[in-house]
C-alpha cells in the first residue's frame, strides 16, 4: 500500500510534537524551566555585565582593527577601504557590543550552572541516574573548562585553517576574473568574526551532545532518529555564516557533524542508557 506524502508529513510532525512533549515532561525539562525562571530574575545583573564588558572593550577596538587589517594578514593585492565617514566608529561599537554580549553569556552560563548544581531538581535527577556527584562544583568547573577549551579549538581552527583558506580562495577567484580586490572594512571584519563565532559555537557540539545525553533530557535513540535534522542544521549554519560556495559550506559544517558523531560514539561506549519511564 502506497503512503501519501501528506500522511508522511503528518507522521513526522506528530513525532516532533511527541519529542517536544517528552522533553518538557521529563526531569530534564523541569531543569530547563528552572533555568528560564533564573534568567528572568537576573536580567538587570546581566545588563550591567554587558555594559561593563562594552565600556572595557571599546577603547581597545581601534588597536584590534589595526592589527586585523595589517597587510601581512591579508592576501596579496587586497586593499581594505572605508565607504562612509562613520563606518569605522560604528564598527568599534559593534565589536565592543559583541564582547559585552559574550561576557553576559559567560556570566549567565557560569552562575546559572552553579545554581543548577545546587538545585534539588538536579540532585534528584542525578540520584535517579545513579550518578555519584559528591562535589557538584567540580563537575561544573570541568564542564566550563571543556566549553572554553572547545571554543578555543574552534577559534584556532577558524583563524589558522578556515579563514586563510577561504580568503585565499575567494581572492584568487576574483583576481582570475580580472577584478580588483578591495574589501569593505565592515564586511571583512564581519566575515572573520562570523566564521570565528560559528566555529567556536560549532565546536561545542560534542559537549552539548554529551550533556543532553547524560542528563537524559533526550534519549540517545531520539537523538539518533533526528540525526539527519541535526546534520541539516549544521549545513544550514554553514550556509548562513559562510560564503555561498560548496568549499566554505563543507569547511564550516563538517567539523560540527564529525564532533557530534564522535560524541554519540563516546556516549555509547562509556554509558549504559537508563530506560525511560513510560
Amino acid at each position: 500500500m502506497r503512503v501519501s506524502p501528506l500522511h508522511t508529513s503528518m507522521a513526522e510532525a506528530e513525532r516532533l510534537v511527541n519529542a517536544v512533549d517528552e522533553l518538557f515532561d521529563s526531569p530534564g525539562g523541569e531543569i530547563i524551566a528552572a533555568f528560564r525562571t533564573y534568567l528572568r530574575n537576573r536580567v538587570k545583573m546581566l545588563a550591567v555585565v554587558f555594559v561593563i564588558g562594552f565600556m572595557a572593550t571599546f577603547p581597545l577596538t581601534k588597536n584590534f582593527i589595526s592589527w586585523l587589517i595589517d597587510p601581512n594578514r591579508l592576501p596579496e593585492n587586497v586593499d581594505i577601504i572605508v565607504i562612509t565617514p562613520v563606518e569605522f566608529i560604528l564598527l568599534q561599537v559593534r565589536l565592543a557590543a559583541h564582547v559585552g554580549l559574550i561576557c553576559m553569556v559567560i556570566v549567565f552560563l557560569a552562575e546559572g550552572s552553579w545554581r543548577a548544581s545546587k538545585s534539588m531538581a538536579v540532585r534528584q535527577r542525578l540520584r535517579e541516574l545513579k550518578v555519584q556527584s559528591p562535589r557538584p562544583n567540580r563537575t561544573l568547573i570541568v564542564t566550563l573548562f571543556f566549553a572554553v577549551l572547545m571554543a578555543t579549538c574552534g577559534v584556532y581552527y577558524a583563524w589558522n585553517w578556515l579563514i586563510p583558506m577561504l580568503l585565499e580562495y575567494l581572492t584568487t577567484d576574483a583576481q582570475s576574473a580580472g577584478l580588483s580586490t578591495e574589501w569593505r572594512l565592515t564586511s571583512y571584519t564581519g566575515f572573520i568574526a562570523n566564521l570565528a563565532v560559528a566555529s567556536a559555537i560549532g565546536f561545542q557540539a560534542p559537549l552539548a551532545t554529551l550533556l543532553i545525553l547524560r542528563t537524559e533530557i533526550v534519549s540517545r535513540a531520539t537523538v539518533r532518529s533526528y540525526r539527519r535534522h541535526i546534520w541539516f542544521c549544521a549545513f544550514l549554519l554553514g550556509a548562513f555564516l559562510s560564503p555561498p560556495d560548496p568549499l566554505s559550506l563543507f569547511l564550516v559544517a563538517m567539523p560540527v557533524i564529525l564532533l557530534f558523531e564522535i560524541a554519540l560514539i563516546l556516549d555509547s561506549f562509556t554509558r549504559q542508557e537508563t530506560p525511560m519511564n513510560p
